[in-house]
């Protein structure tokens, strides 16, 4: 879902979530909105948590009708850590609010109404889904916490943060986002859940784009991009 990235003292890199980090003290003062950025920051916080409600009581019906369902269950959870993640974050220093930047924040962000609540193919059972999950689950976790407040929607530079799994790569929690993906799709398959995230997917590596070309105006952000040199996956991208 979101941005991530940030500078601090100790860390290392990222942009919006939502995913990136930076090391570098944030100045004193707080960032200054205009009356339209405050009204845009205030609608995207109030729509992220009214969507992801949304999807928790729908979420929380389906498993009520199946407890068996553990990886709906995992989805719901992370979903709630993000409601906390939006509410909370810091305001960007810098933030991109180009119609692109906000339609693909938005679609990236709020993929998950569009699922099939109900029950689908198995394509491995429930367990093995759960495992894949949980390693995903885990890493969006160590991510998450690494940026802390530095998690956001639309592309910013809220600071860099290079510690943590930003050592190793530029965008750790949309790898935690792919994986806990792959792992609520295989138990829950079908034409539909196929479809919202492979768009995702492509949404995802676009954001990727839009926030790396917001944070790489910050020397510390293009420093760091000079020592880990991989997004997603170590040794292709």
């Amino acid at each position: 879902m979101e941005q991530e990235n940030l500078v601090q003292p100790h860390a290392h890199t990222a942009a919006i979530h939502f995913d990136n980090p930076v090391l570098a003290s944030f100045p004193s003062s707080a960032a200054r909105l205009t009356s339209k950025q405050l009204a845009i920051e205030i609608a995207l916080r109030v729509c992220t948590v009214s969507a992801l409600s949304v999807f928790l009581v729908s979420a929380i019906i389906q498993v009520l009708k199946d407890p068996s369902r553990v990886t709906l269950l995992l989805f719901l959870f992370t979903s709630l850590l993000d409601i906390g993640l939006v509410v909370f974050t810091r305001v960007a220093r810098e933030r991109d609010l180009s119609p692109v930047s906000m339609v693909m924040s938005i679609t990236g962000t709020f993929y998950y109404v569009a699922f099939r609540m109900e029950p689908g193919i198995h394509l491995v059972p429930e367990t093995a889904a759960v495992s894949l999950q949980i390693v995903g689950i885990v890493i969006q976790l160590w991510s998450k916490l690494t940026l802390r407040r530095s998690f956001g929607l639309l592309p910013a530079n809220r600071g860099v943060v290079v510690s943590g799994p930003y050592r190793i790569l530029r965008h750790p929690i949309y790898v935690g986002y792919m994986i806990r993906n792959v792992g609520f799709l295989l138990p829950n398959f079908g034409l539909q859940n196929l479809v919202v995230f492979a768009v995702h997917f492509c949404v995802q590596i676009c954001r990727i784009a839009r926030e790396e070309h917001v944070l790489s105006k910050d020397k510390s952000y293009r420093e760091y991009m000079s020592r880990v040199r991989y997004r997603l996956i170590f040794g292709v991208y």
